[in-house]
């Protein structure tokens, strides 16, 4: 029994002779010592037969357990023929080379190894040579016939049929014996170190009897349970007041008077809310001015001169501001206009100089060794030795002690003048009011001033944009322009260019220019064949 359990853990399926004469074949030994097998282990059971006959030389004669155990699945140097060894020469980089190296003897050896392994991995869950003795081996007790004659009443039977499985879930059954890959993901948690580090920091915190807010919750509502709504009974629906669905006083128009009909028309929806700046004007300005009297078709003489007057203002002041930038742009009277000879000179003023300084080259030669005697001098007394900073003498222990205890005594000085000035103060309460007093109404004042300023400026347009706001000029005709009749009367300004204009000046959209046109193309001028015929 010990030979054959020994051969059956090695994987080895020679034939060799049982030691004890009871024992059956150590072939049906294995078969019996394995579990139950399936079409699988049949076919792995054949191949391992013509494995072993394949390895015996071609005799019938037994081998020795050293000549058995010197190879495994005929993987040894003699098991194949000596004329299949013979190594073919070629590339083995392309794939011609791996199908010819999968189609050798030895590659073909290794991939049945291989699928071997995978399928004893598949059957048993792992490899036969290691698997324990119980899982190979089983006592047998005899046969379970008499079990099976005993006669199943029909509760039984029809118990054992609903506990076995149908034939759609054995084929979908999964028979392998691997086990699935784990997957990591399916194990991970998002915030897992993070959820880690609150379960300990409760842990903590509940040794010392805190508990965490939903807990503390839930035992506040078990304390305090929330009041439960009474639902309406049936003799509490009878108790309503009739009304007249129709009628203008039901209880279902009230909530409605007194809404916009905006709300009754889009079916009970209140509009937008506007912005509280959308009701209020940008400037107070009136939409449409009324123009002077002065500007009207028959004015009065007072009236048009003082139109006449502004609009003399108006004109001097632009005439006075460009006299003025004509007067910063002006060059110096010392100063000259530039010109192209002056130009000239002043681009070769330097060269000149140079080239004027420049010397013939035996000058320098002739005076030689005075010169060289001279800058040797100059060069002994230039270079002048920098003063070394004098050493500072090290303080002493007593001179650090004196300079602290002079500290010391200065911070003390300066906190009892602080506490001296604030107990004086209590003697300063009625001057300290006064003063505040004064702060106040300084602060209306100023107060009152920017609110004078702004309301001011609130008639005046506002710097929305890169250009400032330009007044337009006013429409005035002089004393020999007015008409004696509306025949004749000529008509000034323009209603677009009006309008535009008080856009502007309400702050309403921001000053323009007129944009600049310019061409894409330059334009070519061709003389006609007939204008050229002519001349």
């Amino acid at each position: 029994m010990a030979a054959s359990r020994r051969l059956c853990r090695s994987g080895h399926f020679t034939k060799m002779a049982a030691t004890d004469v009871g024992l059956r074949s150590e072939r049906d030994i294995c078969a019996r010592a394995r579990p139950k097998p399936d079409i699988r282990s049949r076919r792995l059971a054949s191949f391992f037969n013509k494995m072993a006959a394949g390895s015996s030389d071609g005799s019938g004669q037994l081998r020795t357990k050293s000549e058995a155990d010197s190879g495994f699945l005929g993987l040894r140097p003699t098991s194949v023929d000596p004329a299949l060894r013979r190594r073919r020469r070629g590339p083995r980089n392309r794939k011609r080379g791996w199908r010819r190296l999968a189609q050798e003897p030895l590659g073909l050896e290794v991939d049945q190894f291989l699928e071997d392994i995978r399928l004893q991995e598949r059957t048993s869950g792992g490899l036969v040579s290691e698997a324990p003795d119980e899982k190979l081996f089983f006592v047998d007790t005899g046969s379970k016939e008499k079990e099976l004659k005993k006669k199943r009443t029909r509760d039984q039977k029809r118990s054992l049929l609903l506990k076995k499985p149908l034939r759609v879930d054995l084929i979908l059954e999964n028979t392998s014996k691997v086990p699935a890959p784990k997957d990591i993901l399916a194990h991970q948690a998002p915030n897992a170190k993070k959820l880690k580090r609150k379960e300990q920091l409760w842990e903590k915190l509940a040794k010392q009897g805190e508990l965490p807010r939903d807990v503390r919750r839930a035992q506040a509502r078990l304390l305090n349970p929330p009041v439960a709504k009474a639902k309406p009974r049936p003799q509490d629906t009878v108790e309503q007041p009739f009304y007249d669905l129709w009628a203008k006083d039901n209880p279902l128009e009230q909530p409605l008077a007194g809404q916009d009909a905006f709300f009754l028309e889009q079916t009970k929806k209140k509009g937008v809310k506007r912005p509280s700046r959308l009701y209020t004007k940008p400037s107070r300005v009136p939409a449409v001015e009324v123009t002077p009297a002065g500007a009207s078709y028959n004015p009065t003489f007072e009236d048009h001169q003082t139109l006449l007057w502004e609009a003399h203002e108006i004109e001097l002041q632009r005439q006075k501001e460009a006299e003025k930038l004509e007067r910063q742009l002006a060059l110096p009277p010392t100063e000259q206009v530039a010109t192209q000879e002056s130009a000239f000179k002043e681009m070769c003023q330097g060269l000149l100089e140079e080239s004027d300084g420049e010397g013939e080259p035996g000058e320098g030669q002739d005076r030689g060794p005075e010169a060289a005697g001279g800058a040797a001098d100059g060069g002994a007394e230039a270079p002048a030795t920098p003063a070394l900073p004098a050493a500072v003498d090290k303080k002493t222990e007593q001179q650090r002690r004196r300079e602290k205890a002079a500290r010391m005594l200065r911070a003390q000085q300066a906190s009892e003048r602080a506490a001296r000035l604030r107990h004086q103060e209590l003697f300063r309460l009625r001057g300290i009011k006064a003063q505040v007093a004064q702060r106040l109404a300084e602060l209306a004042r100023r107060r009152e001033q920017r609110r004078a300023k702004r309301l001011a400026e609130a008639d005046k347009p506002r710097r929305l944009g890169r250009l400032k706001y330009q007044a337009p000029d006013i429409d005035v005709q002089l004393s020999a322009e007015l008409s004696d009749s509306l025949r004749t009367l000529k008509p000034e300004g323009n209603i677009l260019r009006d309008r535009f204009k008080s856009f502007q000046k309400r702050n309403m959209i921001e000053p323009r220019e007129r944009a600049k046109f310019k061409r894409k193309y330059k334009v070519k001028l061709v003389e006609k064949r007939a204008f050229r015929e002519i001349q």
